[in-house]
């Protein structure tokens, strides 16, 4: 079996991308140096230097790579090695300029960029397969190294290209999947519109179309594109297990539904040896801390609830939103903390040393242009120290009180054309139940619908518009045998292949939901409803209403007014030992939160008495004890209740009855037993 955690490090790993490539050799002493001070002790290398290494076909240069991995080496740095086959050299692509991608307008990208690279080129690959033999060959036994780290952010910021070669792959891919043409047409629907195939000749890519093309095609090219760079990324981790046994392989993932789209994370989880992500703060006036603890838990989930490692975030603000913000003093060290509270084994950024040129020039680095007379580099020293303080929680995982269902294949489908709303968006579904779980304080584990849930005493399901029997099954079974469930609208509508399931909506869920709904009623932009419930309670509403139907489940809310006025909204089914819950519309945080306060009682899930709103607590276990984090991001100090004694780690002082967090501070308390 393959190692699973960065060779070398005994503590968690802090430090960040290192491009020492960009600056006179001069300067890698200095920062060596400054690394030692800053208490770095894991550095990424390489991931964007293919033509400083390989500056000509077939001629090498790894004196300069060798020169800087001794020194890092020699200082007690450990190394994460890239693979640099997202960013092949001008060279190649003169020689190869069909390697570049082809939009589905027909349109060519040209080299001057990153990840212009179309996955399917023959060329590409053998290329990459080249490079990456080198560089194992050479370094796979280097004393530095401590993982490799292949290629970069696959499906950012392209994954799919529409040329003739991919249209020959895509061919090979459905004649592997389906085996005959006669299947593709079934799971298509090609005798909609006359679209049938007589041949896998006759197969295109869903290229720019008259009017909306067929969504199983277009669905299928996703799950294709997806594919091949997958097949990409395992080719070249296959070399490095060949050629540089015992040491893990990765590649930064982007999990965060705000960041990456194109890249169906949980099948990716499964070809890593050790789960990585990178997170950048979306400043689109949210409550940016939740969409970070979202992404944190939405990775362990894709690592199968191991520990995981942040190999990307910032020190301050990036550069390539609209308006990039500064993060406020201590921002940083809260940002990374709550990362590790989540499963993460140490907190890496990018870059190392701010760039003085390229397009990432203003991006934020541990060692700014001002550097180390700056606010920044002087909360990385002090977060290096923090972050060393913390090592005896490595390996430690995070404990979950529930699981919200998530499937990217799903995510896919909903956002195929010709809809019932617009306004409805799966990921806002996901964000708004997650946020509302979050002040509940409540942990969150992520889930593919096909996966065990016997361990979860309550299961969310945000946005499941695709829904395999299989996983309308699991869902049966979760709540006969005693789980409480909810379910958002509009989901499971449809099948693997965007068809809908037969009888009436909602398909996959009409069982265990105990419903049927007659009709989809979609509001109008700036539309709301009102729903009447328990004691007069109201609810508001918008987007999307429906008729629904009970057939043994008990209405809880009723619309009071619009098309669907006296129907049921919210409804609850028993069955077996465990109950169901129904959302037909779409709730405001408000609304989720009161509907919550009713479905944990359900659950039998204690309140979290006492804490208040963006205070997050959360704990890591394993055989080294157990530790409660935490994390105040609000102006003001406050005390969280403690169940134990303890030690706090950050300060050394020990922690009774109630622990005081400070305006904006983060403690980790290791408990007593």
């Amino acid at each position: 079996m393959p190692e699973t955690t960065p060779r070398g490090l005994t503590g968690l790993a802090f430090g960040g991308d290192y491009n020492p490539e960009q600056w006179p050799e001069s300067l890698w002493q200095e920062d060596v140096r400054l690394m030692r001070e800053a208490g770095v002790t894991l550095v990424s290398v390489g991931i964007f230097s293919w033509a400083l290494l390989e500056p000509s076909p077939g001629v090498y240069d790894f004196g300069w790579l060798d020169r800087n991995l001794d020194l890092l080496h020699e200082n007690g740095i450990r190394v994460d090695l890239g693979t640099p086959t997202v960013v092949p050299p001008a060279w190649f692509y003169r020689a190869h300029p069909d390697a570049l991608p082809v939009t589905a307008g027909g349109v060519r990208l040209e080299f001057g960029s990153r990840g212009a690279i179309c996955h399917s080129n023959a060329a590409y690959r053998a290329a990459a397969a080249n490079i990456t033999t080198r560089l194992a060959e050479r370094y796979g036994d280097h004393p530095a190294l401590a993982m490799w780290h292949v290629h970069n952010e696959y499906g950012v910021p392209v994954s799919a290209c529409y040329c003739d070669s991919c249209a020959a792959h895509f061919r090979r891919w459905l004649a592997t999947a389906y085996g005959t043409v006669d299947a593709v047409n079934e799971a298509w629907g090609t005798a909609f519109w006359g679209q049938r195939y007589a041949g896998f000749d006759e197969i295109n890519p869903p290229r720019l179309t008259a009017t909306v093309g067929n969504p199983a095609q277009a669905l299928d090219y996703r799950r294709f594109a997806d594919a091949t760079m997958r097949e990409n990324f395992t080719a070249e981790r296959d070399i490095l297990h060949r050629l540089s046994p015992g040491v893990p392989v990765t590649t930064n993932f982007m999990t965060a539904l705000s960041q990456c789209d194109s890249v169906d994370y949980w099948a990716w989880g499964r070809e890593v040896d050790l789960v990585t992500n990178d997170h950048y703060l979306i400043t689109d006036g949210r409550r940016t801390h939740v969409n970070l603890a979202m992404a944190a838990d939405l990775t362990r989930s894709v690592a199968g609830g191991a520990p995981w490692l942040l190999l990307e975030h910032s020190t301050s603000g990036v550069n390539w939103q609209p308006r990039n913000p500064a993060k406020a003093p201590g921002q940083m060290a809260r940002n990374s903390l709550a990362h590790v509270a989540r499963g993460s084994d140490g907190a890496m950024f990018f870059q190392w040393r701010q760039s003085r040129r390229g397009a990432e020039k203003f991006h934020s680095a541990m060692l700014p242009h001002g550097g180390t007379g700056t606010r920044v580099w002087r909360e990385v020293v002090e977060l290096g120290a923090s972050v060393d303080s913390l090592s005896a929680l490595r390996g430690t995982r995070t404990e979950a009180d529930v699981a919200v269902l998530w499937d990217w294949q799903s995510w896919w489908a909903q956002t195929l054309d010709w809809r019932p709303s617009e306004d409805h968006d799966a990921r806002e579904r996901a964000d708004a139940f997650y946020e509302a779980l979050y002040d509940g304080h409540l942990t969150v584990d992520f889930a593919h619908p096909e996966a065990d849930l016997s361990a979860y005493p309550l299961v969310v399901v945000p946005a499941l518009y695709l829904m395999t029997r299989a996983a309308g099954d699991n869902l049966r079974s979760y709540v006969e045998n005693g789980g409480t469930l909810v379910v958002s609208y509009f989901s499971g509508i449809v099948d693997e292949h965007d068809a809908v399931h037969e009888g009436p909506y909602p398909g996959a869920l009409r069982d265990v939901l105990g419903l049927t709904v007659e009709e989809f009623s979609p509001l109008l932009a700036g539309e709301r409803v009102r729903l009447t419930g328990p004691g007069g309670a109201e609810l508001g509403a918008d987007v999307w209403t429906e008729f629904v139907v009970p057939r043994g489940a008990e209405t809880v809310w009723a619309y009071a007014d619009g098309l669907t006025a006296g129907h049921p909204a919210v409804t609850r089914n028993r069955l077996g030992t465990g109950t169901a819950w129904y959302v037909s519309t779409r709730l405001g945080n408000e609304g989720i939160g009161t509907l919550l306060d009713r479905v944990v009682e359900d659950a039998r899930i204690a309140p979290r008495a006492g804490l208040p709103r963006d205070v997050e607590v959360v704990r890591r276990t394993g055989e080294s004890g157990t530790f409660l984090f935490a994390i105040n991001h609000t102006g003001t100090d406050v005390k969280v209740p403690l169940d134990a004694s303890g030690t706090e780690l950050l300060t050394g002082e020990r922690a009774a009855g109630r622990l005081t967090v400070p305006a904006g501070a983060v403690r980790v308390v290791r408990l007593d037993g």
